[in-house]
């Protein structure tokens, strides 16, 4: 210990402790005479048993493949959010249109009268990242409780950025999509898997600054049943990212990306259930038939990468069925 901190003599003087203040510096001995606030939890998109997948004030996003039920999710809690009385914003740069968002919504639930009401909701199609800044300057006042950006893959090119490029998404996730999370707002941005088959197992295209930026969840959607008109379909919700536990705390354990639920379209109705508190994540798990060809190896595997080389599988495929199978031999 410093010998001039001894018997509680002060290291800064007042007037330095205020310079401090000036320049930004957070006064810790503030903090913690006003108590330090519990961990948010995700009130947003709410299972069947009340726990919520998206945080408010904070950037969520949820990616899978194309048809995978990415936007019919969030229809269902745009609904959800309206007929509990809440505010929502639709940004759509996807083209999916007003009419099919609005029977979508009408489908799910929503009540007409809110969708009817501009101070519940509100559907923009911008056409400039001006706009955007001037419907964030809206929100400020508006105070929505659900921001949806469908999608993030053209939000980005719109603001004259590349998705592979870090500076350029930390700069476009500064202007135009924090002002919406300071609102109050959950905001949840849909995006897209990428293409390459083992590249798919870290997420979502572009940049790893666009999970670094994440403050909520980032779920991943996988189809379990396709989506058929009339017919409803399934897909399960695995947690890619929370960076508050609260979601992690509520789903099984033992996974990568554990379950966060599921959602079940049915053509009378719709909903997301919680996982069975020994559910696994199918994504991480090998079919029979993949561990039965690493099992097949002579000599036996030394490793994942090993299986890769020798069976000419993608690395995903074989790490996970290696996993598996050598599990399977230390029971």
């Amino acid at each position: 210990m410093r010998p001039d901190l001894e018997n509680g003599s002060e290291r800064v003087p007042d007037a330095s402790r205020t310079h401090l203040l000036e320049l930004g510096f957070v006064d810790v001995a503030d903090v913690l005479d006003n108590g330090i606030p519990d961990p948010p939890t995700p009130d947003i998109g709410l299972r069947t048993d009340g726990v919520g997948l998206f945080y408010s004030g904070q950037y969520n996003v949820v990616f899978g493949d194309p048809e995978s039920g990415k936007t019919l999710l969030l229809d269902y809690v745009t609904a959800e959010v309206l007929n509990a009385g809440g505010g929502v914003l639709r940004i759509d740069l996807d083209h999916n249109g007003p009419e099919p968002t609005v029977t979508r919504l009408l489908d799910f639930g929503a009540d007409e009268k809110r969708l009817r009401d501009h101070e519940r909701f509100l559907y923009i199609q911008p056409d400039s990242s001006a706009q955007i800044r001037e419907i964030a300057a809206v929100m400020t006042v508006w105070e929505p409780n659900l921001v949806v950006i469908d999608s993030l893959g053209e939000l980005v090119p719109l603001c004259s950025a590349g998705t592979d490029k870090a500076d350029d998404f930390t700069a476009v996730h500064r202007r135009y999509i924090k002002p919406f999370t300071d609102t109050g707002a959950a905001v949840v941005a849909i995006d897209h898997l990428s293409k390459g088959s083992d590249s798919r197992a870290y997420g979502a295209t572009g940049t790893v600054a666009k999970k670094r930026v994440i403050g909520g969840t980032s779920i991943r959607v996988t189809v379990d049943s396709a989506f058929t008109p009339g017919k409803g379909g399934s897909a399960f919700l695995a947690i890619h990212k929370d960076r508050h536990g609260g979601l992690r705390q509520s789903s099984p354990t033992g996974d990568k990306e554990p379950l966060a639920g599921k959602f079940v379209m049915l053509a009378d109705k719709t909903s997301i259930h919680p996982p069975a508190a020994d559910a696994r994540n199918p994504g991480e798990t090998a079919p029979a038939e993949d561990i039965a060809a690493v099992a097949g190896l002579e000599p036996p595997p030394t490793s994942g990468n090993d299986a890769q080389k020798r069976l000419h599988w993608n690395a995903h495929r074989a790490r996970t069925a290696y996993k598996a199978w050598k599990k399977e031999n230390q029971r």
